[in-house]
């Protein structure tokens, strides 16, 4: 009788595993002496340009509308007829010889008059829009001491309280609702981004507090809007950039692509806006605050919103121009930069294509009613299309479009010199019992047969 017993052992090595990306250091040096020179000059000229003292207008706009803000409910609403005005013309300039004249019942929530009821002449066009009992309104109360105030709209208020208030309409109270938008907003971003999102909520603060702090009283003071808005948007897109991407290689790239883009549209814009005449007096909006400020330069405001108003579509791309060489490089270390930034633009032209529509789609979109305005006087479209708003709306979309196609294939390139010149953090996962680069082996044992209880016969293959 025999008996064969075998009893395999297994050894695998391992090979290597490509790690996080680490910047070589003359990388390093490259970058930041680059950097750092851009931001010094930011930090400088924020220094110089921030605004000192009190802008002009500051003074009249706060008294430009007498009386106080109070806030209502809507009890009841109606409607009648009246006599035209010159407010009611139609599209072809004639003066209706009756129109629509509306008013509201409104239960006064806020100030003196708090719980009595008042009532209050609105736009035709709100009325038919739609008001109902319960919604949410906002008026301004007039006392009697603002006599020419009270004057001028003691027609179209014919119901003053007993003590002589006056209320107008101002608009919907849109407060709970936005407030609710918002916060919804800031929950999702914060749980799907978590830490990221939360640090985007925070750069978007920093934008906006920017734009209050710095941009507005530097542009009523009259300081050059080119500078103001490259610099303003240079400092925020450095704080943004980093608080949401991290302090990295990669961000460092999309903040260098991000401001050769800025830069650019700042030149092109304040160039488009000198030579096609954009000096912003298209709007109602922009006569008054011409005539409140002491007839500030509307040129710049322009100047300013346009390179603003791209701000984030051109981050968006140079963060995803770097990203993707990180990634393709991530996957095909020995790609060169020729290689790389091939691959990396054939994203790039895809994103281009998208972004261009998408700035083009929401200008257009915003621009509705003026363009439903313009079809209505049947203008001819050449004529209407180097009008002084719709002109804004195309240098907007155009410098914008220009810069983003001209900040891919630098950040493109900028991100593939990058990551060629790094090198890659590799570590070797080894087996405790086996050395690390032994190929592997199967070891059989054989068991003594019954005839040669002394002699053991022991064989090893190689796989």
């Amino acid at each position: 009788m025999g008996g064969h017993h075998s009893h395999a052992a297994t050894a695998t090595s391992s090979g290597d595993e490509t790690g996080p990306f680490v910047a070589d250091r003359r990388v390093v040096v490259i970058l930041l002496a680059v950097l750092i020179p851009i931001l010094v000059a930011t930090g400088v000229a924020l220094v110089v340009l921030w605004p000192h003292g009190t802008p002009p207008g500051t003074q009249t706009s706060t008294t430009a509308v007498a009386g106080d803000r109070v806030s209502g409910v809507v009890r009841s609403s109606s409607a009648k007829t009246c006599e035209g005005e010159s407010s009611d013309r139609l599209p072809d300039g004639t003066i209706p010889s009756t129109a629509t004249c509306a008013s509201v019942v409104a239960r006064i929530e806020s100030g003196p008059d708090q719980g009595k009821d008042v009532t209050v002449n609105i736009p035709p066009q709100v009325y038919r829009a739609g008001i109902s009992p319960g919604d949410r309104v906002d008026l301004t109360r007039f006392s009697p001491q603002d006599a020419n105030e009270a004057a001028a709209i003691d027609d179209a208020n014919p119901d003053a309280l007993p003590n002589g208030n006056v209320y107008a309409w101002v608009d919907f109270s849109r407060g709970l609702p936005l407030t609710v938008l918002a916060v919804l907003f800031a929950l999702l971003v914060i749980g799907v981004a978590r830490l990221r999102g939360l640090a985007a909520i925070a750069g978007l603060a920093i934008a906006y507090l920017t734009i209050i702090k710095f941009m507005l009283p530097a542009l009523r003071l009259g300081e050059n809007a080119v500078a103001v808005a490259v610099v303003g948007s240079i400092a925020v897109m450095t704080l943004v950039l980093y608080l949401a991407h991290g302090i990295s290689a990669k961000t460092t790239t999309a903040l260098l692509g991000t401001i050769f883009g800025l830069v650019l549209s700042g030149a092109i814009t304040a160039w488009a806006a000198s030579t096609a005449h954009l000096n912003g007096l298209n709007t109602e909006d922009n006569y008054v605050v011409s005539q409140l400020t002491g007839g500030l330069d509307l040129s710049g405001i322009i100047v300013c919103g346009i390179i603003v108003a791209g701000l984030g579509v051109l981050n968006d791309v140079t963060i995803t121009q770097a990203s993707a060489i990180w990634e393709i490089h991530g996957h095909a270390p020995h790609l060169g930069v020729r290689a790389l930034f091939s691959s990396g633009m054939r994203v790039g032209r895809d994103h281009l294509a998208s972004t261009v529509y998408t700035i083009a789609f929401a200008y257009a979109g915003a621009a509705l009613p003026t363009l439903i305005l313009i079809d209505l006087y049947q203008q001819p479209w050449a004529q209407v299309l180097t009008s002084g708003q719709i002109a804004e709306e195309i240098v907007r979309t155009l410098v914008g479009s220009i810069g983003l196609i001209l900040a891919i294939p630098v950040t493109t390139l900028i991100a593939a010199l990058i990551v060629t010149a790094g090198r890659s953090r590799t570590k070797r996962q080894q087996n405790p019992h086996t050395e690390p680069v032994a190929p592997t082996y199967r070891l059989e044992q054989t068991t003594p047969s019954p005839v040669h209880h002394t002699e053991h016969a022991h064989t090893r293959r190689l796989l």
